[in-house]
């Protein structure tokens, strides 16, 4: 019996000590370097104002932080390209909002799910549309190939044989949307997360429907650094109970939450017939006061649709809808002239950004003041103390578009120093901004 049993022990004890050991993460400190591929999209990683941001360039940036490491990108120009980096050993993370499916995690290993999206089926609002996967075959869809979309649509095809699609080789997912847009295609499909994105950008865009239920978007990581991956996991139980991802999902997804077409193009035409008029004032008031002057222009929007004499019941005037008192207070002799109007309406935004106190992150700073524009500094000071009794972040604008619209509770305002105050509205109002700032961004890139 010994001798029978002896045999498959030393099979397997010789088969775990032959196994190459997980030394991923020890060459990684000794090199100093995390190396993560990605790919330039606004949902993942790109160049705005001649500085990187993005979702996925921000929370690597944490990890790598977090491993004392510098973090070095790989850019690729498709899922099957970033794929390949990871397959190859060419870099340790991939982080290009790839869905964790059931193939991939045969293959590779995932790191937690940080966004769930849901995979849409998306056409032009004027041209052919299919209404369920039935008719699908009816139009001509092209997906990008080697992606979560592609599996779907196998999987679906044994149920529905009749389904049929293109797939390209090339052309990313961004791409093909733009592509639905310009009629060059009927459809594609994408996550939910770029869709709302892009529908900024090309306002005729329309979800037929949800091709999905909600999918988990993760890291993809090679299949034997199970060390990397245990990192990972420590990492984002931290990042994720400080606040870290709900304020990265505020800051990137926070304004897209809603989408009005007719309003998007309305203002995409005013980019074109009235912004010129404007322009130089925005610019020359930017400068003075060290903001960006597309900000500028996307709150005046905002504030009077670039109309010079507007006039609230409420008696704010011009441009950048001044009060008569705050005039007074920055010097503003005519707020119907749109110069002054806009070199005010700077200035007092300035004063504003200079009173935010100082705790408040640095990237959430001009959030702040822009809400203190709309509402007034007194009611952010109270939505900031109202957050910590909460237990919510003061100092993080996720967490005071959580808390704002509380002010107009009894419950909650009875208490505050400022009292009640219609708590939505700035929350509105920065999110309106942020969307037309995009949207403006991408205009004068084209």
């Amino acid at each position: 019996m010994k001798k029978f049993f002896s045999i498959p022990i030393i099979i397997i004890l010789s088969s775990i000590y032959l196994q190459p050991a997980d030394d991923t993460l020890t060459k990684i400190r000794q090199s100093s370097e995390l190396i993560i591929v990605t790919r330039n999209a606004p949902t993942t990683y790109y160049n705005w104002h001649d500085k990187i941001t993005g979702p996925e360039y921000d929370m690597t940036l944490a990890f790598a932080d977090y491993l004392g490491v510098e973090a070095k990108y790989l850019i690729k120009d498709s899922i099957s390209e970033v794929i390949a980096a990871i397959e190859n050993g060419e870099a340790h993370i991939a982080a290009a909002g790839l869905t964790r499916t059931s193939n991939r995690g045969a293959i590779f290993l995932f790191g937690p799910a940080y966004q769930e999206v849901k995979q849409q089926i998306v056409c032009h609002r004027n041209g052919k549309s299919p209404e369920s996967i039935e008719n699908i075959s009816n139009v001509n869809l092209v997906i990008t190939a080697n992606t979560s979309y592609e599996e779907q649509l196998i999987i679906l095809k044994n149920e529905y044989p009749e389904l049929s699609w293109h797939t390209d080789q090339e052309t990313d997912t961004e791409n093909l949307l733009e592509k639905v847009w310009t009629k060059e295609i009927d459809c594609t499909i994408a996550d939910s997360n770029i869709v709302a994105i892009n529908q900024r950008y090309y306002p005729e865009l329309q979800v037929s429907f949800d091709l999905t239920e909600p999918e988990q978007l993760a890291w993809m990581l090679p299949v034997n650094t199970h060390s990397l991956r245990s990192e990972l996991v420590d990492w984002f139980d931290d990042y994720e109970d400080s606040g870290e991802l709900q304020s990265l999902k505020e800051r990137y997804y926070g304004y897209v939450e809603q989408f009005d077409y007719v309003d998007t193009i309305k203002f995409v035409k005013r980019i074109e017939t009235k912004l010129p008029k404007y322009q130089q004032h925005f610019e020359k008031a930017a400068s003075k006061y060290k903001l960006d002057w597309t900000l500028l222009a996307a709150q005046a929007y905002q504030e009077s649709h670039w109309q010079a004499r507007a006039k609230s019941p409420t008696g704010v005037r011009g441009i950048m809808m001044l009060t008569l008192e705050t005039a007074r207070e920055i010097g503003i002799k005519k707020r119907l002239d749109p110069a002054q109007s806009i070199m005010g309406g700077a200035s007092y935004l300035n004063n504003l950004y200079q009173r935010v106190p100082q705790d408040v992150r640095e990237e959430d700073r001009i959030w702040f003041a822009l809400a203190a524009y709309n509402v007034g500094m007194g009611h952010i000071h109270d939505a900031r103390e109202l957050a910590q009794k909460l237990n919510k972040d003061p100092d993080s604008w996720s967490s005071l578009a959580e808390v704002l619209p509380l002010l107009s509770r009894k419950q909650y305002y009875k208490n505050l120093r400022h009292g009640y105050a219609r708590g939505n509205e700035p929350v509105t109002y920065v999110r309106h901004i942020r969307d037309y700032q995009n949207i403006l961004l991408q205009k004068l890139n084209n």
